[in-house]
């Protein structure tokens, strides 16, 4: 692959007014920052702007702690929730998974081939199905039952784990149990959900079952942060695939397992390259 370039990422959130970019672009300007690639936006009902810059790290005189120092004071001026990233260090992504494994294996490709921009320091997992495959990878697998009479202990030591492993990300690769308001809490902004679009028609068990006997014509997939009220967490990506009437049930989870991948894959690609501002319950996604 490539090399990458290393460039600074500046992602602001503020109230809307006059003379945001210009002072954005103007201390970038002052101190000889090349900005590659800019994207912004003004949300009218709120009221307020969003903006994300990728900078070329080299034309700068400072590194990203000196850029995060010396913007400080515009910052300030301008009310805005910042940070400065960069494209050299790669998030720590953990992965959490039960039985189903499209998901979980599709990162893991991705990951392997260069494709994801991360590292995966560990996969955890409430059942032992998919250990040889994950350690096939060379990635230590930590098999945590989920006892629904001690659930509270269960989730402690996934908590332990997440934070043991240093991790920024954790993605729930069809993890098939509910995270406690406690560890939600724990990770605002940092989880990532994937699931089925069909909610709230239909809920439950054999979901694609009840999809195909009512006839539906269009299988999603939905990305969101996790948030502690279940699946209403800020929405990242969403896609759909057209079902056909001649389509079986075995059609329909073919298709269905094939958009999630997929759209698992592009939120997670957003979220680790700061491409995701949330506001409320609401996402900014410059693609």
């Amino acid at each position: 692959m490539t090399e990458r370039r290393p460039r600074y990422r500046l992602t602001f959130a503020c109230p809307d007014r006059v003379g945001i970019v210009a002072a954005v672009s103007g201390f970038l300007a002052e101190h000889g920052g090349s900005i590659t690639e800019a994207s912004q936006h003004c949300d009218a009902a709120s009221g307020w702007f969003f903006m994300r810059c990728e900078i070329d790290a080299a034309t700068l005189p400072f590194d990203r702690d000196g850029l995060q120092q010396h913007f400080a004071p515009v910052a300030e001026a301008h009310g805005m929730r910042w940070q400065v990233t960069d494209n050299i260090t790669p998030r720590r992504v953990v992965p959490l998974v039960s039985r189903l494994d499209h998901c979980l294996t599709d990162l893991l490709y991705r990951w392997r081939s260069g494709e994801l921009p991360a590292e995966i320091p560990c996969v955890l997992s409430n059942h032992e199905d998919l250990r040889a495959y994950v350690e096939w990878h060379g990635i230590p697998y930590h098999h945590i039952p989920v006892d629904p009479d001690h659930k509270a202990a269960a989730f402690a030591r996934v908590s332990e784990l997440i934070d043991q492993a240093r991790a920024d990300t954790v993605v729930l690769a069809r993890y098939m149990q509910i995270l406690p308001p406690e560890v939600c809490a724990r990770y605002p902004g940092r989880i990532l959900n994937i699931h089925h679009s069909f909610l709230p028609s239909f809920v439950g068990a054999k979901p694609y079952h009840r999809a195909f006997e009512r006839g539906v014509k269009l299988i999603g997939a939905t990305c969101h942060y996790v948030t502690d009220q279940l699946d209403e967490g800020p929405i990242i990506e969403q896609d759909v695939v057209r079902v056909h009437h001649d389509d079986t049930v075995d059609d329909l989870i073919r298709l269905g397992r094939d958009v999630e991948r997929t759209v698992l894959a592009r939120g997670l690609r957003y979220h680790l390259e700061d491409r995701v501002l949330i506001h409320g319950n609401k996402t900014i996604v410059f693609d």
